[in-house]
């Protein structure tokens, strides 16, 4: 169960989103920070009274003001917490949508859920609580979705070379000279044009455009 949370939000208007989420919920003890260092007292303070946090719901970014901080971002936050009580459940609520940056949130940092600050995310956030309070992992169908096809499709270092060019502007008719001057095969305008189309349809996307914005939240360029 969860019954005592803390929020760290710099966002006012975020920060009384959250209550309202928690008030549904029927959870009554929160408080709520608008800086890190904050945060992390907060957390040792609960700790040292014997009446520790449930979950920590926090930003990764926060914006720098007259107010001289030791700890900046959210991620760190995470990592501090963490020292001070392991078993601390944290779910993060921020609008960063690089999968590779949510990847490594999950995979390194442990955290118990994800919650992309976009349409709907005042219901997305409360199904993501009510899951952790049973104690479950929080996946957002998003980044499942961006998991499988990571996980389907291999790329070729051929492919990243190219996609990386696109991703830098390089219209494809002047791909083949880059790839000449790194030695890389085939060369020719339709074997590229071929190579890109096939990858499109592996993920059914309709033009590179979104291709290329797929590969750059799932840190592959």
């Amino acid at each position: 169960m969860i019954n005592k949370v803390l929020i760290a939000e710099d966002h006012e208007s975020a920060n009384f989103s959250i209550q309202k989420t928690l008030e549904e919920l029927h959870i009554d003890q929160t408080n709520y920070v608008y800086y890190c260092d904050d945060a992390l007292a907060e957390i040792e303070k609960g700790k040292q009274a014997n009446q520790p946090y449930d979950l920590l719901i926090t930003d990764l970014y926060f914006e720098e003001d007259h107010r001289i901080q030791q700890i900046t971002s959210g991620s760190a936050l995470i990592e501090a917490a963490r020292k001070v009580q392991p078993d601390l459940r944290i779910l993060v609520f921020s609008a960063e949508r690089k999968a590779a940056i949510v990847e490594a949130l999950y995979n390194t940092q442990q955290i118990d859920g994800y919650v992309r600050k976009a349409r709907n995310d005042a219901k997305e956030l409360k199904s993501a609580i009510e899951q952790i309070s049973k104690n479950q992992r929080y996946l957002p169908r998003w980044y499942v979705h961006l998991l499988k096809n990571k996980n389907a499709y291999e790329f070729a270092p051929y492919e990243i070379a190219i996609l990386s060019l696109l991703a830098q502007g390089i219209r494809q008719k002047e791909m083949p000279s880059y790839l000449q001057q790194n030695k890389m095969r085939p060369t020719g305008l339709s074997s590229i044009e071929k190579r890109l189309k096939h990858i499109r349809e592996a993920f059914a996307f309709s033009n590179n455009e979104q291709l290329i914005a797929y590969c750059k939240e799932m840190g592959i360029i």
